[in-house]
């Protein structure tokens, strides 16, 4: 017996290259608020930040390691944010991904809708022989026992924002001025890995990962069209 097509959705997916965190939650923020008056489909944005530590809303303060001082000498900048999740590392070498999702069109699952995320960047991975995977009780994507990519998500009337930040090239020496996402647990980077794809190479196969996993056809558009 045929199994039924799989229903896709249309959904733009917008590189907007290195942009400010400040900047990127205000993006976020405006198409959110299109998403959920049903102006613009469902939107998968990849930026990179400078170097910066967010602490998510249920976050603890002790999680980071460094005086607000320290952080001004090494040059990375401190923002509270909705997401969920505890404190993370954004910076350089980082591929971070925001979907602006309605849920309403896909699932009402909050907890399907991040281990969907998980799979879409494990399929990613995947692509470049990096046997990645889960952790029991721990929310991202691990390789052997390393956390590779971290998520934190905010969900408002079904629509999503913030996402998953992938270290790819990422100087992993940064992360020693937190207690990752408040786990002592170590990070990794596709290049510690042995992986040197290049940045656009990644960003597409996260695309495709995304697109399969949540049944989207998925089309490169520029932030011009929306504006």
């Amino acid at each position: 017996m045929l199994e039924p097509p799989r229903r896709t959705r249309p959904a733009e997916l917008r590189d907007l290259g290195r942009i400010s965190y400040a900047e990127a939650l205000s993006i976020q923020q405006d198409l959110v608020a299109r998403r959920k008056a049903g102006e613009i489909p469902d939107q998968l944005l990849i930026v990179e930040h400078p170097h910066v530590i967010t602490l998510g809303r249920s976050g603890h303060l002790e999680n980071l390691l460094a005086s607000e001082d320290v952080l001004r000498r090494a040059g990375i900048s401190f923002h509270a944010s909705d997401r969920g999740g505890d404190i993370t590392y954004h910076g350089p070498g980082q591929i971070v991904g925001y979907p602006v999702f309605d849920l309403r069109e896909w699932k009402r699952d909050v907890v399907a809708y991040v281990r969907t995320m998980e799979q879409a960047i494990i399929d990613a991975l995947g692509e470049f022989g990096i046997a990645a995977g889960r952790l029991d009780g721990c929310t991202g994507v691990w390789v052997n026992g390393k956390k590779v990519a971290a998520i934190g998500v905010h969900i408002s009337r079904w629509v999503t924002s913030h996402g998953f930040a992938l270290n790819h090239t990422t100087d992993l020496s940064y992360f020693q001025y937190i207690v990752p996402c408040g786990l002592a647990k170590p990070v990794t980077s596709m290049l510690e890995l042995g992986c040197t794809a290049s940045r656009e190479e990644v960003a597409a196969a996260l695309a495709r990962g995304f697109a399969n996993n949540f049944q989207m056809e998925l089309t490169a558009a520029l932030m011009e069209n929306i504006q």
